[in-house]
């Protein structure tokens, strides 16, 4: 046997049992898409495309996609910008760098669920910490689980909390791993801080700040664990994500053959999103630095 194929050889073994435990699942959840199974009738019985004409109706769905991309966007952004300030605070030579380096990351180093609970706590109108720092204020309480926009906020809120500290760790990583060179050479031409930043530290950054966000983001489409213990989707359905809403639909409701044909159109339309939005990042972020 050669060299080149003994390779695929020892490869096989692992590319068998991902392919199983990817292909399999999938498969299986488009077969139970075109059925009707539920707590009623279990079972998969044929029902074609009926599932997928109830979906594109199912303005409750849709509604849950737009609540979704406000969070995800919205919380990765400022996760992207709180991790970038936080890791320039600490690439220089600064005191007790390796303390703030280990604190940062304490955060994401937390169950979600038991910092969901925590932070629900927290949030509380009454009994809650954060409306005491409003009263010191002098400023009304707020009832943030309770209002749409509040809501909203706290959950974006709790993200950007517990998951700044992988922008955070990522981003350390790639100023680290940047050449001095270039700084010193615009040092020589005298650049300030702000121009060496715009003109060399963001533009080296741009493939791992690529990276990064699309990791984050893919993450993000998936927030189910903080919606279900803050606000359990309220109120009404105003933090009501596409997860949680496919959670309701196959794990409340027992309808899961329309959870199945809900999971797979979520799941095609988030690969496309993610698609359009890598192209976009490299095209707005690459392609001008080689300009």
């Amino acid at each position: 046997m050669s060299a080149d194929r003994s390779k695929f050889v020892f490869v096989l073994p692992g590319l068998i049992v991902l392919v199983a435990i990817i292909l399999f699942p999938l498969l299986f959840t488009i077969r139970v898409s075109f059925s009707d199974w539920d707590v009623a009738r279990p079972g998969l019985d044929w029902i074609g495309a009926t599932n997928y004409l109830r979906l594109v109706h199912d303005t409750r769905f849709w509604e849950s996609f737009g609540r979704l991309a406000l969070m995800a966007v919205g919380s990765v952004l400022l996760q992207y910008m709180l991790g970038f300030g936080l890791a320039l605070l600490v690439w220089r030579e600064v005191r007790a760098r390796r303390f703030f380096r280990v604190l940062f990351l304490i955060p994401m180093m937390t169950t979600p669920v038991i910092m969901a609970v925590i932070w629900r706590t927290m949030f509380h109108e009454s009994l809650g910490p954060v409306n005491d720092l409003v009263r010191l204020l002098h400023f009304a309480p707020l009832p943030w689980l309770s209002q749409a926009g509040l809501a909203m906020m706290s959950i974006i809120t709790v993200e950007v909390w517990q998951w700044t500290p992988f922008m955070f760790l990522m981003l350390l990583a790639g100023l680290l791993s940047l050449p001095r060179e270039p700084f010193l050479a615009a040092a020589i031409d005298g650049a300030g801080p702000i121009r060496t930043f715009l003109r060399v530290t963001f533009p080296m950054m741009a493939p791992i700040s690529i990276g990064a966000i699309i990791i984050r983001l893919i993450e993000a489409s998936k927030i189910l664990d903080s919606v279900y213990v803050i606000t359990s989707g309220g109120p009404g359905t105003a933090t009501e994500t596409s997860s949680y809403y496919i959670f309701i639909r196959g794990l409340r409701d027992f309808q899961v053959g329309y959870a199945a044909a809900l999971s797979f159109t979520y799941l095609v339309i988030m690969a496309i999103s993610l698609t359009i939005i890598a192209k976009v990042l490299a095209r707005a972020m690459l392609v001008r630095d080689r300009a």
